[in-house]
């Protein structure tokens, strides 16, 4: 279930009679639990409770109780052994009137009328296996508000067709957002009375909803016609009393779609919601699923946490601009200084979406404003922070639409937090008209457009606030911005998945550099955008959450070199993390946040978990001081052996045999000699074993003569003609053979898995037997002295691979031409190599000690065998001495080292080996 599902189900359970046995089992259920778990916890059979309630071990001991005992009730289930021993997360007690639970890891408690209990159903979504941050516990509103007009909008698109035709969805989006402002401005008392806006449909439109849609357009109408107006414009009694919002909300069409009694029940419903809780930094990126019906799927994880946003915005500029206010103390000149800085500061994030950057950034700045106003004895003071300077573009409509109304709202709710609810009020309507969000392709538009440089004028181009299409009228309005800040989560999607409109895009942003666009990630669009912006506003920063790959393998070699050369730097970096949002078991994209700015003499820093580290340069691969690219390379750079690309069947499984078909051919004289081992990744890790059909040519006719094998071989053709590729199209005339063959090693092979986890201290690898076939999920050095495999278990080479080859999430993808060829090693004495080739022996005896166990096994890094570890920390001293006469203090000195001899290598074969 999802949070939406599981907000839904609990609110159902609040509004159901109480039953004091059944609650426990159906608030279980509520958060997911499958009935077969449900039946054995009624049963008693996993119920481990000593109280008469219910324990799921791990989770939750809930009991109910008399009228009045829960205080008490909670106090038994605290003290209860059972609790501690079954390891329960929380406590929950109900008599159906009160409300009591307890987070027994963070000590968080939560007491409120038992029909309240759904507001705090965030509280409780680990128990769905959800893990949450603060934010969004504290923000269940937001997840209840989407799920509601979730229902009402689809319901509105059964009712109604025509609206859910592509070309009037702008229509229905732009009547949402309508709804969204009428449903926060009937609780914050922006509309005079509580509820207005509900209260007034329920009373206006009959019961069988014939006539709500033309209710809810006098409504509308009504906002957008002056009060000295409305007389002559025929406006009903009942609609005269909402005021004059203007701003372009309500102008244009007051179209509203029909309601059926569902439709106006579900109206009622969202209109009873408190909306004052609305949080508009995560409530945009979460309602934008509603109007899109790809990602309605994911309903309610459409959350982009706050501290992921704030590892932009903070390095950026929000830390400048709170060392300045700590410096300014309370010096009056220096914090009017400071206050007038910071109201010409423009914000522009040219992938805005729902507006989660723009949200956030406003409502940092208004804090900083805020205290400076209550530090200079002015705490009413109107903020001198227009909304303006807070831009952005986004391609899609509905979205550029949230994006203004939640800019809209967090000014709203700042300045009731920071001035009053009766200041606010006072200047919060009429709305101003100023168009400061375009919706359009900023891959195509210019941005400097729509963010000049100061002193420029500005127009936005638009028919209204909240319908923006490229070819509409034009709004001015003035440019008065200082610094500049662009930043932004851009689209990211590899080169392999874009469509062919985002090809199309991408060799747009790269028109000057044509042959980034083949090969880089979507998000590298953004960056070409930069270096044609910066041209003309030299002193903008720009920071992005972008793909790790963009500082990875072959496109941190093509991209940032181009980027250099513009007189570009990388002004600050995060290095990876998961960018995270509400999908179960924190589900998230790897990501790196990459600032980029004019060369400078400024301090660089590279943040980690909990870390800066200050440098003069941040080099392609996020590496301090040093800018290398490194090149893949078609041999290796120094004395280690050839790595070559394993075999790669292309055969739709019919090459590879079950055991008893594999025992019955390698029983038979005639075909035994038509089986091998088969070694893929998966084999080597975790010591599976698997066999393979493996014909030399002389062999193929010998090889059909056996039935099956000919069965098979037939298989294996008849899958190569059906495949879309010409080349495995051709290989069907030779159906015996892999269609990439590098045959086997006569002696052994050191063989290193394509893909493994970045969790191990030492990348793995195997020595194997000859006549083993190792697939092309491995590389294989053949026939190749063992001390080349003292290099590959080295944690000089973990850290080369993890930095210059590509990751997919955080997992090492090896490379043979980028990362073994490259690896750069000094001139090895022989002296060198007998010692390296004893580290191997002592690494495969030490694995050898405690077989059956595999690499996966040994290498777990909780477990890992004492005399395994000691045995690679052998290797390590007598590798690293080599290096640099000792140990390496950390990672960082062992990168700067290779980097430094990869420069000088490179530098004597003039890069001409380069592939």
């Amino acid at each position: 279930m999802n949070p939406v599902e599981i907000e839904e189900a609990v609110s159902q359970l609040a509004l159901d009679p109480f039953d004091r046995a059944e609650f426990p089992f159906q608030f279980l259920r509520a958060f997911g639990n499958p009935e077969t778990t449900i039946k054995r916890l009624r049963a008693g059979s996993t119920n481990q409770s000593d109280l008469g309630g219910v324990l799921q071990r791990t989770n939750i001991h809930i009991a109910t109780c008399d009228a009045g005992e829960v205080e008490a009730t909670l106090g038994l289930l605290r003290d209860s052994p059972r609790t501690a021993s079954a390891k329960a997360k929380f406590i929950l007690a109900s008599d159906g009137d009160s409300f009591q639970a307890e987070d027994r890891t963070s000590g968080e408690t939560i007491a409120c009328r038992y029909a309240d209990f759904p507001d705090h159903f965030g509280f409780f979504l680990p128990l769905a296996g959800i893990t949450t941050v603060e934010q969004i516990r504290e923000s269940s509103f937001d997840i209840r508000a989407t799920g509601r007009l979730n229902k009402l909008y689809i319901e509105l698109l059964k009712d109604n067709p025509d609206w859910a035709k592509a070309e009037r969805r702008p229509d229905m989006n732009h009547f949402m957002a309508r709804l969204i402002f009428c449903f926060f401005a009937e609780d914050t008392d922006i509309f005079v009375g509580e509820g207005l806006f509900t209260k007034t449909v329920e009373q206006m439109s009959a019961r069988d909803s014939s006539n709500t849609h033309t209710v809810i357009s006098e409504i509308f109408r009504s906002m957008d016609t002056k009060i000295a107006d409305r007389q002559t414009a025929g406006i009903p009694r009942y609609a005269n009393q909402f005021p004059y919002v203007n701003g372009q909300l309500f102008s244009g069409s007051t179209e509203v779609p029909r309601f059926s009694k569902i439709a106006r029940s579900y109206l009622n419903h969202i209109g009873n919601l408190n909306w004052k809780k609305i949080n508009p930094d995560i409530f945009g990126s979460m309602i934008q699923a509603v109007a899109d019906d790809e990602e309605r799927g994911a309903l309610g994880m459409h959350y982009t946490s706050v501290p992921n946003i704030l590892k932009v915005l903070n390095p950026l500029f929000l830390d400048d601009l709170r060392g300045k206010l700590d410096e300014a103390g309370d010096n009056g000149r220096k914090l009017l200084n400071l206050r007038n800085r910071i109201a010409r500061i423009r914000v522009f994030d040219p992938a805005c979406g729902s507006g989660n950057f723009l949200v956030i950034a406003y409502k940092q700045m208004r804090e900083i404003e805020a205290t400076i106003n209550r530090r200079r004895g002015e705490p009413d003071r109107r903020s001198d922070i227009p909304l303006t300077n807070f831009r952005g573009i986004e391609v899609r409509d509905f979205p550029a639409e949230i994006a203004r109304l939640a800019l809209i709202i967090a000014e709203y709710q700042c300045d009731v937090l920071y001035r009053g609810q009766k200041e606010a009020l006072a200047e919060f309507l009429p709305l101003d008209s100023e168009n400061w969000i375009t919706c359009g392709n900023a891959l195509r538009l210019d941005w400097l457009s729509i963010c000049p440089p100061t002193g420029t004028g500005v127009k936005m181009r638009g028919d209204d606030l909240f319908e923006m299409p490229l070819d509409g009228s034009e709004v001015s309005f003035a440019n008065e911005g200082g610094e500049t800040y662009i930043c932004g989560n851009p689209p990211y999607r590899g080169s392999k998945w874009q469509s062919d409109t985002q090809k199309a895009d991408l060799a747009a942003a790269w028109s000057k550099h044509p042959q980034l666009a083949k090969t880089t990630d979507f998000v590298s669009g953004w960056i070409a955008k930069f270096l044609d912006f910066v041209s003309g506003v030299p002193d903008a920063v720009a920071a992005f959450v972008t793909t790790n790959s963009l500082c990875q393998g072959q496109q941190a070699s093509e991209i940032w070199p181009v980027v250099f050369s513009q007189n570009v730097e990388i002004r600050f970096a995060n290095t990876a993390f998961k960018w995270s949002n509400l999908a179960s078991h924190n589900a998230g994209v790897t990501v790196i946040v990459v600032a980029l700015a004019q060369s400078s003499s400024v301090t660089k820093r590279i943040y980690g978990e909990g870390t800066a580290q200050e440098c003069t340069v941040i080099g392609p691969y996020l590496t301090a001081n040093q800018s290398d690219v490194v090149q893949k390379q078609k041999s290796p750079i120094g004395q280690q052996a050839p790595m070559l690309f394993g075999n790669m069947p292309r055969d739709g499984g019919h090459f590879f045999l079950d055991p008893g078909d594999a025992a019955r051919l390698l029983e038979a004289p005639a075909t035994q000699k038509f089986v091998k081992r088969f070694v893929g990744s998966e084999e080597l890790i975790n010591g599976k074993y698997r066999f393979c059909l493996w014909i030399d040519d002389e062999d193929a006719d010998a090889a059909a003569s056996d039935p099956f094998i000919a069965a098979r071989l037939q298989a294996v053709a008849e899958n190569r003609l059906g495949s879309n590729a010409q080349s495995t199209r051709d290989f069907a005339e030779q159906p015996h053979r892999f269609v990439q063959r590098v045959g086997m090693a006569k002696s052994r092979t050191i063989a290193v898995p394509g893909v493994s986890s970045e969790n191990r201290p030492y990348l793995p690898c195997g020595l194997l037997e000859p006549d083993r076939v190792i697939s092309n999920k491995n590389f294989g050095i053949f026939d190749a002295p063992l001390w080349n495999m003292a290099l590959v278990a080295s944690r000089l080479h973990w850290v080369w691979i993890g930095t210059v080859c590509v990751r997919l999430e955080m997992r090492f993808s090896y490379s043979n031409t980028l990362g073994w060829n490259t690896f750069p090693i000094p001139k090895l004495t022989e002296q060198n190599l007998a010692d390296l080739t004893r580290c191997a022996e002592e690494i495969l005896l030490c694995r050898e000690a405690h077989f059956p166990a595999t690499i996966a096994d040994l290498y777990d890094p909780e477990s890992m065998p004492d005399d395994l570890r000691r045995a690679h920390d052998a290797n390590d001293e007598v590798l690293e001495r080599i290096y640099i006469g000792r140990r390496f203090r950390n990672d960082t000195e062992r990168l700067e080292k290779l980097f430094e001899l990869y420069t000088k290598m490179t530098a004597k074969i003039g890069r001409g080996q380069a592939a």
